[in-house]
């Protein structure tokens, strides 16, 4: 065939394939991690069930991950891959399509109803949030049809849409590493593992930075008049365009599915028509002997057509032969360990710098996909690039993957005494006189100062007060009167400023959370520094690591063994982790949100050293293995 002739340079094409569409669907991915929070403020829902979202992606893999990796080895495998991509953004336009179903986003407040826009001066905010008390609760069928309206059980589509990405991604790593690995040379597939890996990296990279652009684009940018938005991007009830980055991300995994259509099925070994030197190939085959298990190694009989039955039959006898490998089992309980942590971790990472450190989403988005990203890159550069300068076999990976591991544990260890404290917000995090207290008990955030003005609990429309507090609504701070209209808004006479230990002479307040002390900044650029530097370091171990199982397992299984690698880790360290994670951070709730048709919804506020704590443990999961 025409391709026979053409062996290197279809090699350096599928090469430069891979690493596209290695850029698409980490793209995709990555404004997926980095849009979670928006689609859970825009749905009003906790952080298990975003967590049960995240993880379809998982399940969709393991719908079909089994069969693709092991019938798809004898299929077609650039065109299995092409198809894939089309799959994954077809999902990417479906989780965008809830945005054009429901209607315009309303967000809670409890003075946009009572507040005069006309008027210089409005009187007693103080009593502006009593029409939602805790004893009024909608019928079933007024709150069924508040539901219906807002649209609010359509997470569906996002869950959907996510599951479909999954399926799609599922032929692209077994089929795509295993097709470079049989048609490369074998001292070359380290580095061009490293590259596809590299350019991979840069796709999350892109995609946070379009999730921290977008985080800052109202979601109903063009229908609505922004100048009526009382909330600006740094709130924690702000929804940024998320739907719009899935449009994006779905034309541009579409894009990179093209090249695989106009690939052949097979290619004559890469440098097949040069001599090598028989001291490489002993050297090779030696090395590689100690680490496979006593069998026939010989798999170099003459293609000829199978059936359907035969394939199957083979299957469970080779899931035995794989299985008993154990350098391959041992490798995947390390994953298994290494993803469940990681997972947890970058799925909730942005919501954490923005509650521990005070962060705005946007910032927090754009902090990871600039530093953070690009120092994993490095390290997974590094780590090829130290396997092929110093031609280290599979020992000298082993050697390099632990010590990343080590490495990284350490600056680890060092993070847990770096953290700021709690935001001031009076009645969750400190007494309305100052003193620190951390309540879980909505009762605390009545006091004496706003016993009078019938305030609601369930409101989170945060005020800033000139004394440096923040108050949960203007109603609970006590303000009296109130000039201005839309962001420029101020509350004057707020009787609870006045409650301070050490009172402020003005008693007026303003829109939105107060910032944190500037210390916390200096405390930031610390942690920050050291997530950057274990980040480094933990991806230095990345592709030794990857290298020790590919060589550890027999040629004709490989494709197979992948693929059970991302069953089996994707499954149990993909599906459970933001799940269980999400409950863990949902218990150090202190201020949950109202739904617009009543009910619990998204929260606002919590507590920064219980969520802390929880951020670790995800963290020393990932390092530890």
């Amino acid at each position: 065939f025409y391709f026979t002739y053409l062996g290197e340079p279809c090699v350096k094409l599928f090469l430069a394939s891979m690493a596209l569409v290695f850029f698409a669907k980490a793209f995709g991915g990555a404004y997926m991690k980095s849009s979670i929070t928006q689609i859970e403020r825009r749905f009003d829902i906790p952080s298990s069930l975003i967590g049960v979202i995240d993880g379809s992606f998982e399940m969709g893999n393991l719908l079909v991950i089994a069969f693709v990796s092991y019938f798809g080895a004898k299929l077609h495998r650039p065109r299995l891959i092409a198809i894939g991509c089309v799959i994954m953004a077809t999902g990417s336009y479906l989780i965008a399509l809830p945005h054009f179903l429901q209607g315009p986003y309303k967000y809670e407040t409890s003075v946009s109803h009572s507040i005069s826009v006309n008027s210089s001066e409005s009187a007693l905010p103080c009593h502006s949030n009593h029409s939602l008390s805790e004893d009024e609760t909608p019928d079933v069928e007024t709150r069924t049809a508040c539901e219906k309206a807002a649209g609010s059980s359509l997470w569906i589509y996002v869950f959907l849409g996510n599951m479909l990405r999954g399926i799609g991604e599922t032929p692209i790593m077994p089929l795509g590493v295993s097709y470079l690995d049989d048609f490369s040379r074998e001292e070359n597939t380290p580095f061009y593992l490293a590259c596809i890996h590299t350019v991979g990296i840069l796709g999350p990279m892109f995609g946070f930075m379009l999730g921290s652009y977008l985080a800052k684009i109202y979601v109903d940018i063009g229908s609505v008049d922004l100048d009526g938005v009382t909330i600006n991007y740094k709130d924690s009830r702000w929804v940024g365009a998320w739907w719009l980055g899935f449009i994006v991300t779905g034309t541009i995994i579409m894009l990179s599915s093209i090249p695989f259509w106009f690939l052949p099925k097979s290619l004559p070994k890469q440098g097949e028509e040069e001599s090598q030197s028989k001291s490489t190939e002993l050297a090779t085959v030696a090395e590689q002997g100690n680490f496979l298990p006593e069998e026939n190694q010989d798999h170099e009989e003459k293609e000829k057509p199978v059936t359907f039955q035969e394939l199957a039959k083979d299957f469970v006898p080779s899931l035995r032969r794989l299985f008993k490998n154990t350098i391959f089992t041992l490798m995947i309980l390390t994953y298994l360990v290494s993803v469940n942590g990681f997972i947890g971790m970058i799925t909730f990472k942005p919501k954490f710098l923005e509650q521990v450190y005070g962060q705005s989403a946007s910032k927090a988005i754009f902090l990871i996909g600039i530093l953070n990203l690009p120092a994993v890159a490095l390290g997974i550069i590094t780590g090829g690039f130290v396997l092929k300068r110093f031609k280290l076999g599979v020992i000298g990976a082993a050697r390099v993957a632990f010590a990343a591991s080590v490495g990284s544990l350490c600056l680890l260890s060092i993070q847990v005494f770096i953290s700021c404290d709690n935001a001031e917000v009076a009645g969750l995090t400190v007494s309305y006189q100052g003193d620190t207290q951390v309540s879980y008990n909505q009762q605390t955030l009545l006091s004496q100062c706003n016993m009078g003005c019938s305030c609601s609990m369930k409101h989170w429309d945060p005020v800033c007060a000139y004394n440096g507090m923040t108050y949960a609504s203007p109603c609970l701070a006590g303000c009296q009167t109130s000039t201005g209209t839309g962001r420029e808004m101020v509350f004057h006479n707020c009787t609870c400023v006045g409650e301070m230990k050490s009172p402020a002479m003005n008693m007026s307040a303003v829109l939105g959370q107060c910032p944190r002390k500037t210390d916390c900044d200096r405390i930031f650029k610390i942690y920050m520094a050291l997530s950057v530097t274990g980040s480094f370091i933990s991806a230095c171990g990345g592709t030794p690591g990857y290298i020790v199982m590919l060589r550890s397992i027999q040629p004709d299984l490989k494709a197979l063994a992948l693929g059970m690698q991302t069953l089996i880790v994707r499954t149990l360290g993909g599906i459970p982790p933001p799940i269980y994670f999400g409950a863990l951070i949902d218990r150090t709730c202190l201020k949950w949100g109202t739904k617009q048709c009543g009910g619990r919804g998204a929260c606002r506020l919590y507590d920064a050293n219980a969520f802390r704590k929880t951020e670790l443990l995800s963290l020393a999961y990932s390092r530890y293995s």
